[in-house]
């Protein structure tokens, strides 16, 4: 593996590519010699802005797979001179030990370390230095990190993901390190935010005996009690290239892409076979009720969740387009209902919460003037109710389809948005890329009459439960 010589002097490309540049920062250290900067600046703008609101209903790409089994898909995309570099490893909170949890979340945070020649804590200066941006995140179902650059850094994107997946530093100093700044994330997202523990109760009851019955944020005291030869294992398990899909979107020349992505990813070795256990989970048969007390709010709130198909089910987009019907914007039925009308509600939601093995499709109302929580339910229950007896009037219908193909050209209109849906295709729809081109053709073909059959199908009382959400005094 090559050692990237880091070269500063390319800096000043990212003034062309609007999305990157901090205002004022560039631009005023340029003028000077730039003169005409701010003009142009402010013509790709305009450009850019007129990119990102067309529409392109197929997406074209490449993909091929190197012999150590990491799965490459390449996108070519020379409207803007940005290019963006994911890597996307099948390994989330679901795959952890019950008695380890929160390792893929805090792997998400480890592999910035460095890396053995990368010295600790650089790896954001590199890309930050290079006009770049970078994050990454972690759900129960996989991890998903990313860089996005000024095209000509293309190699640079491509030599960092090559050293969090062949060598990174996993050592007690960043462990330790890392476990701190996943405690204080911990208590800013969850511990101290209003109403961020519920969750906590809806998974634990609807997937009992299922790893989705804990958030990947995990325990702290697991990761307290993890020795550093677990964290290694776990690396050595799930974060080899024959578990991850590595995509590359944007302004590439494709035949020198896979040149590059062989000299620095050809030579990471495959680990063994990833097998994704099986879990069977008991039927809901009786409505649960539960009660969570939070010293972070002073208004309570009621939430109803059901147990219902993964992301590889049809059935799962039919749940989708009836959150859009019930709550997708100020003139759908629950929010005209509550909101507007009775003004019993402050806010209401109904939204589908998907995942690989199942989902969760979840209802939620604030109460406006001290309106009983049961009320709102009932409210809630009425609308659903229509569903499952009344066909959706075509107005209603027209409306939800316009919605989920904007929904869709905007998901792909930035070169990150597009390689994260090419990557979820192949890891999550039986390793079908083109699931992005075929996304949009499967809710169209969605009816009424499905809409009302998968509502009578999923959405019962007796096999959901009911969480009472109440400030702790």
């Amino acid at each position: 593996m090559q050692k990237w010589p880091v070269d500063a002097g390319h800096i000043c490309y990212l003034c062309r590519i609007l999305i990157w540049i901090k205002p004022g920062h560039c631009i005023k250290k340029h003028n000077r010699l730039f003169p005409n900067m701010k003009q142009k600046l402010f013509t790709t703008l305009a450009l850019l802005g007129l990119y990102l609101g067309a529409s392109a209903q197929q997406v074209k790409f490449t993909e091929y797979d190197l012999p150590n089994g990491l799965h490459v898909i390449l996108h070519q995309d020379k409207t803007a001179p940005v290019v963006a570099v994911s890597v996307m490893y099948h390994v989330g909170s679901k795959d952890e030990d019950p008695q380890r949890t929160g390792f893929a979340h805090f792997f998400e945070h480890l592999l910035f370390e460095g890396s053995d020649n990368m010295k600790r804590g650089e790896f954001m200066k590199i890309v930050s230095s290079n006009g770049g941006q970078n994050n990454a995140n972690t759900s129960q179902d996989r991890t998903f990190y990313y860089e996005v650059f000024p095209s000509n850094q293309l190699e640079l994107g491509l030599w960092l993901e090559s050293e969090r997946m062949l060598h990174p530093k996993i050592d007690e100093v960043g462990v330790k390190t890392q476990n701190e700044v996943v405690k204080e994330e911990k208590r800013l997202r969850i511990d101290n935010k209003p109403y961020g523990k519920f969750t906590e109760s809806i998974f634990g009851h609807l997937f009992e005996g299922h790893p989705y019955s804990w958030q990947p944020i995990g325990s702290m005291a697991h990761l307290d009690a993890a020795k550093l030869e677990e964290f290694l294992a776990f690396f050595k398990k799930y974060y080899a290239p024959n578990n991850a899909a590595l995509v590359i979107a944007g302004d590439i020349d494709v035949q020198k892409t896979k040149s590059l992505v062989k000299k620095y990813f050809e030579e990471i070795p495959a680990g063994a076979k990833v097998v994704k256990p099986h879990f069977e989970l008991k039927p809901i048969t009786k409505q649960i009720v539960d009660t969570v007390y939070d010293a972070n709010i002073q208004i309570p709130a009621i939430f109803a969740a059901y147990r219902v198909p993964g992301m590889k089910s049809r059935d799962n987009k039919v749940l989708g387009m009836i959150s859009s019907l019930l709550s997708g914007g100020g003139s759908s039925r629950l929010s005209t209902k509550m909101v507007d009308d009775k003004k019993t509600a402050l806010q209401v939601a109904a939204f589908n919460y998907t995942l690989e093995d199942h989902g969760v499709y979840i209802t939620l109302a604030l109460p406006n003037n001290n309106t009983p929580l049961n009320d709102l339910l009932q409210d809630i229950d009425v609308e659903v109710a229509r569903l499952k007896t009344e066909l959706i009037t075509k107005q209603e219908f027209e409306k939800l389809q316009n919605q989920f193909e904007n929904s869709y050209v905007t998901a792909n209109s930035k070169m990150i948005g597009l390689a994260e849906n090419l990557a979820n295709g192949y890891t999550f729809q039986n390793k079908n890329s083109n699931a992005i081109n075929e996304e949009l053709k499967e809710i169209k073909s969605i009816t009424p009459e499905e809409i009302r059959s998968v509502a009578n199908k999923y959405l019962n009382k007796n096999e959901r439960i009911v969480l009472y959400y109440l400030p702790k005094k």
